[in-house]
């Protein structure tokens, strides 16, 4: 990887203008891939009017360089940098008029991970939140990691029962923690499925999604 870090000026929004958006929906790609998978993914997606859609970008397509229960300091500094991003584009939703309580939060593989650390670490009321094949990152779970208050967030966590990068176990962590935290969690395991999406979870979002307003 390169040493440039990840940048906020690398974000793509598309839909509804932020300055005039009253919600917004984070949609974050895995490792290897760029906003096109999730761009494509939107197409699914009954989004409500008014809605922003923002794709964060990874550097070199990576959010950090190695599996995301390896030791903490393998995937520093790139981890920070992913985290910080995001808190930076929360940041820039909330100035722009879109409350956090209106920011739907997606994530897939690597930015599904990363989707879950970072509400973890800042929880507070979300519009929603879609784990997609992914879970809390590091070797074990680190609950001093993790601060505030879900106040019943809606969060759905989908993945196979197999997944060659996802352990059974820690999508059972990462629902305990954020159950613990005020979370609705409807954790989902689909059993011998592939490392991907599947129309369950679509099916799912767009629920999520239609309750808002």
């Amino acid at each position: 990887m390169s040493n440039t870090l990840h940048l906020f000026e690398n974000t793509i929004f598309e839909g509804t203008a932020v300055n005039e958006a009253k919600h917004a929906i984070i949609m974050t790609h895995g490792r290897g891939d760029d906003a096109s998978k999730m761009q494509q993914l939107v197409k699914s997606l009954n989004l409500v009017d008014q809605t922003a859609i923002v794709y964060p970008i990874a550097t070199n397509n990576t959010w950090y360089p190695t599996g995301f229960m390896k030791d903490w300091e393998e995937n520093q500094p790139w981890l920070d940098s992913a985290l910080e991003n995001y808190g930076t584009i929360i940041k820039y939703l909330n100035e722009q008029g879109v409350d956090t309580e209106n920011i739907f939060l997606l994530g897939f593989s690597q930015g599904a991970c990363l989707t879950l650390e970072y509400a973890t670490r800042n929880a507070e009321k979300y519009a929603g939140i879609a784990i997609l094949s992914g879970g809390l990152i590091g070797p074990q779970i680190q609950m001093n990691h993790y601060k505030g208050d879900f106040k019943g967030t809606e969060v759905l966590i989908g993945c196979s029962d197999i997944d060659h990068h996802i352990p059974e176990s820690r999508l059972h962590e990462s629902d305990e923690v954020l159950s613990s935290m005020g979370a609705n969690v409807d954790k989902r395991i689909y059993p011998g499925m592939d490392h991907m999406i599947n129309d369950d979870e679509i099916k799912k979002v767009n629920e999520m999604l239609a309750s808002l307003k």
